[in-house]
């Protein structure tokens, strides 16, 4: 038992990992100038866990490590704003602003320029921090401006928000209450990989950053919004009386000096015109922010001019939104091009008669799928309204039908890849379409990344810039070409020495010992998860056998139904697939067969999983395969039990049709123990 001077060591470097990584966290999320390495910071995150796990007895709740997210909630209480959150009046031109301003002057009853501070219009969610003697203790949205939702538990996880403020010398006192104001954004950056992250799972993509912000604040489950990349600005107080600040830019730099993160191009503009400079700067500016701007916000700088002006309605006297101009353009359709993506998903794109869209000239647009075709009606020459989604990214928002002619044509997607002229089909319950071919140029990354993944081939090293370099090379055409690489080809490419070449090479030999089910997995079959390739795997029990099933095999086979049955056979029937199949076999790579438990707790009981779980779901199907138990992709009468986690899916419904007995994940965990 440790003595009490080690226990008071402890507590001390404790708290010392505490203050070092809140530090590290304001310098990378905050001020985006990190000065350690990612793996020191993981290496003081780990020993902070550690302590704390050994001596639960120094608890934090504003410790670093519980950012990760507290426990799901049942449904979100109501916070009442101090100070309503008022939403903005709008100014349209250049002319609308200068209304405004001759408003606010004859309001303050002055006839000079009035000082504002001006502040890129953020596209996010409107969020309102409180502080209670520098600790956050609520977090809500802007709700009706009156209530709110209290999304505390969710906020914490974002780590450019302090959860404790940064008492530093020379800084502003920090109030006994603060109530702080800000925007919730996701950086377009991010939203873009999020969008491929879910593409890749089958999960639905978000329409755009503001959607995908919203929807991972408001996650009942802190888990998830912990999971996502969310950023804040912050940008107004919400009580201006008891603040030891006379302006709003020196509020701002308030907020600076406590820990917060404002936007760095906030600029305090003296008269109209100056508001109108900056306006026009930033609308040149923004398709190169990493996050989506509107317009411009302009404020007047004094609280107590912004007193004296008050409001009207449900917007303030004092502060103006001065939007950009439309970003949106009619143009012709000239074609439809289907475009093979690196996963083989094929995404139709509109070739476009070149037109400018908010100063950049635009000729392709996607179409997404075919259900997004088919639901704007989307036709080979229609005019159609082009706007910049995100400021950025192009998108068909309608078609202009009366200027239709007769003339227009539908778009058919093709039978085969126009990359490598494989089979494609149509995954069952999606809404895209995919190439089938194994070395198809257009997906051959992926396609190597995939076998090589933790749960097929298990080729340690084998990362995405490296995949990338053996493809540019032309070192690999085919998951097959993996195993003829040699030391020499390798020790050429970028930061890979001959040590480095000779570990590669290890864990690609040691990989040729594998179950059958991993290489099925790995071989990227579409619709066939883990789960489905060992349940292949052990219905058929080779590979060559599983190659000549036929259509109707395959249906007699639990979990496959006619699309999946259909997508197996013409993967198989693809020439080019079966040879790099029989390259891997002739390269030495021995699929075992693994059979499950036939004996366990679980021995003999189906289960089918909905909802979002505290782990990932393949770390829970394993341990039910463990104990013997199978899990299933769909619910049947043959499922005993279906396990409901957070937003739980149709599944839930079909289970209660047919009374399928619910359980939750504490009682799945209780029947693993037994």
């Amino acid at each position: 038992m440790a003595s009490k001077g080690d226990k008071e060591k402890i507590r001390e470097e404790i708290e010392r990992l505490r203050r070092e990584i809140e530090y590290h966290n304001y310098r990378y999320y905050v001020l985006d100038s990190p000065v350690i390495s990612d793996a020191e910071y993981d290496r003081l995150f780990r020993r902070l866990q550690e302590l704390e796990q050994a001596h639960p007895e120094f608890f934090d709740p504003n410790s670093p490590t519980q950012r990760v997210g507290a426990p799901p909630a049942e449904k979100f209480e109501t916070v009442r704003h101090s100070v309503p959150m008022l939403s903005l009046s709008n100014a349209m031109s250049e002319q609308e602003f200068r209304e405004f301003d001759e408003r606010v002057r004859k309001g303050l009853g002055i006839t000079g320029p009035v000082t504002y501070v001006a502040e890129p219009k953020l596209d996010g969610l409107g969020v309102e921090l409180v502080y209670e003697h520098g600790e956050l203790v609520v977090a809500s949205t802007r709700g009706d401006g009156i209530f709110g939702e209290n999304v505390t538990a969710n906020v914490r996880t974002i780590r450019s928000i302090p959860l404790k403020l940064r008492r530093e010398r020379g800084a502003p006192p920090i109030p006994a209450r603060l109530e702080v104001r800000g925007e919730v954004i996701m950086p377009k950056s991010a939203f873009q990989k999020l969008n491929e992250q879910r593409a890749k799972a089958g999960e639905p993509l978000f329409a755009n950053p503001r959607n995908a912000a919203a929807g991972s604040l408001r996650q009942l489950d802190p888990r998830v919004t912990a999971s996502r990349p969310l950023d804040m600005f912050c940008y107004a107080p919400g009580d201006t009386t008891h603040l030891p600040f006379e302006t709003h830019w020196d509020f701002l730099e308030g907020l600076k000096a406590w820990g917060f993160k404002t936007n760095p191009l906030n600029r305090r503009c003296k008269g109209a015109e100056a508001v109108i400079a900056y306006h026009a700067e930033m609308e040149k500016r923004r398709a190169q922010l990493d996050y989506d701007v509107d317009g411009v916000v302009a404020k007047v700088d004094r609280f107590d001019d912004q007193r004296r002006l008050g409001e009207v309605s449900r917007s303030p006297r004092w502060a103006i939104a001065f939007k950009f101009k439309a970003q949106q353009a009619v143009t012709r359709v000239i074609d439809i091009i289907p475009s093979v993506g690196r996963t083989g998903i094929i995404t139709p794109v509109a070739q476009l008669e070149p037109v400018q869209v908010g100063g950049v000239t635009v000729s392709s647009a996607s179409l997404h799928n075919m259900d997004e075709i088919e639901r704007k009606d989307v036709r080979i020459g229609d005019y159609v309204i082009v706007e910049r989604a995100g400021d950025v990214i192009p998108y068909i928002a309608g078609v202009v039908t009366e200027r239709r002619t007769g003339k227009e044509r539908k778009f058919r997607m093709p039978a085969k890849c126009p990359a490598c002229g494989s089979p494609v089909v149509r995954e069952e319950g999606e809404v895209f379409y995919r190439c089938v071919g194994l070395s198809c140029p257009a997906k051959l990354r992926e396609s190597i990344r995939h076998f090589a993944s933790k749960h097929a081939l298990d080729i340690h090293g084998l990362g995405e810039k490296l995949v990338s370099q053996l493809v540019e090379k032309g070192l690999v055409h085919n998951v097959a070409d993996l195993y003829r690489l040699e030391r020499e080809q390798l020790a050429q490419l970028e930061r890979m020495g001959e040590k480095s070449a000779d570990n590669l090479l290890g864990q690609i030999e040691a990989s040729k010992n594998t179950t059958l089910a991993r290489l099925i997995y790995g071989l990227g079959i579409p619709h066939v998860g883990e789960h489905l390739a060992k349940v292949l795997a052990e219905h058929f029990g080779s590979i060559e056998r599983l190659e000549k099933a036929t259509e109707e095999e395959l249906l007699a086979v639990p979990e496959v139904g006619p699309e999946t049955a259909r997508e197996i056979r013409a993967f198989f029937s693809v020439p080019d697939n079966r040879t790099v199949i029989r390259r891997l076999l002739q390269a030495g790579v021995k699929p075992r067969l693994e059979r499950r438990p036939r004996a366990g707790r679980l021995a003999g009981k189906t289960f089918v999983i909905t909802g979002t779980l505290s782990r990932p779901r393949d770390e829970v199907a394993r341990d039910i395969e463990a104990a013997g138990g199978r899990v299933a992709s769909s619910v049947s009468k043959n499922t005993d039990y279906v396990v409901v986690g957070v937003e739980p899916g149709s599944k839930l419904d079909r289970a209660r049709e047919l009374g399928i007995p619910t359980i939750d994940e504490e009682e799945l965990e209780r029947m693993l123990k037994g």
